[in-house]
């Protein structure tokens, strides 16, 4: 895609002046964002002031949550972190039920474990990622469709 630096109109890799003013077009790199990074949609102010907050759930479970719940209830940085922290608490007793209900078999228990584990691997990180201020969904909980 080129762009008119003087009119900022776009037109095709094909054209070499804008038709508007005449002025030789820039070839401009269109930028790929990620899908999953809500950082830019919460003020700074407000991401500052709820990090301790939105790390609770994280550090300290279903506890955690409704400290956070109550305590930055104001807070739209700390309910985003909640909300995947809530994914991943859900998932994780999801996995505990089935594990505990086909636990007459071998595999179905070891794979929950393991399913587990992968979750508390995918906590931490989230963790790492509210230290630095930012708002990520999680890899691996993104696509489940509740509580967006």
């Amino acid at each position: 895609m080129k762009v008119c630096m003087n009119c900022h109109l776009t037109y095709d890799d094909g054209a070499q002046v804008c038709a508007q003013c005449g002025n030789p077009l820039t070839y401009v790199v269109p930028q790929q964002t990620d899908p999953a990074d809500h950082t830019a949609d919460f003020d700074t102010a407000d991401i500052s002031e709820n990090k301790v907050f939105a790390m609770l759930p994280y550090l300290m479970g279903w506890i955690g949550i409704v400290i956070a719940l109550l305590a930055g209830s104001k807070s739209a940085y700390a309910a985003f972190h909640v909300r995947q922290a809530l994914k991943i608490q859900i998932c994780n007793a999801l996995l505990g039920m089935i594990a505990a209900i086909l636990a007459i078999t071998i595999i179905a228990p070891i794979a929950a474990a393991v399913c587990i584990c992968i979750l508390g691997i995918v906590n931490i990180i989230c963790f790492f990622q509210v230290c630095a201020g930012k708002a990520k969904e999680p890899a691996i909980i993104r696509n489940l469709g509740f509580l967006k």
